[in-house]
């Protein structure tokens, strides 16, 4: 399981992100706003752990933003504790708000019921794409996309065949 975590600071990036690998997670760290819709587009993410706070551009716009193309899970991780944020970062789409400081178990328990459940959803209606990836290239059998270092490609239909 992939899980991107967006914490600027580097400090509690890098202890939640040994915490998560030793757990047996795949963790991707962003200290900003500015790459973080790339990474997810590059990487098959299946959880977003994000904070509020962030350099360049806020939690709250990016959530707004992933959410306009995804349903991954979203953790905001956040020294905030008001009421209005919260309810803020779940009306734009958030599954769930954790404050800092908190217990990296509370997290890690969080983080599994998330996963757990969306992959129930996700199972239950609508079969897993087809995906085959190579070195930069992704082939999704299923959408019939084709993508070269995160950058989708046109091709045709006979092209995809060969392709695929």
């Amino acid at each position: 399981m992939k899980i991107l975590l967006v914490e600027d600071d580097l400090e509690i990036s890098k202890l939640l992100a040994e915490f998560l690998q030793e757990n047996g997670y795949e963790v991707f760290c962003q200290y900003d706003g500015l790459h973080v819709l790339d990474c997810l587009r590059e990487n098959n993410i299946d959880l977003i752990l994000l904070d509020i706070n962030l350099p360049e551009q806020d939690g709250y716009r990016l959530c707004s933003s992933i959410r306009s193309f995804s349903t991954t899970p979203i953790l905001f991780i956040t020294g905030r504790n008001t009421t209005m944020d919260e309810l803020q970062a779940l009306t734009l789409g958030g599954d769930d708000y954790i404050t800092k400081p908190f217990s990296p178990s509370e997290m890690l328990a969080r983080v599994k019921a998330h996963l757990s459940r969306y992959e129930r959803l996700i199972g239950s209606g609508t079969p897993a794409n087809d995906i085959i990836e190579i070195r930069g290239l992704k082939i999704d059998k299923t959408a019939r996309r084709v993508y070269v270092n995160g950058e989708e490609k046109n091709f045709t239909t006979k092209e995809f065949d060969l392709l695929a």
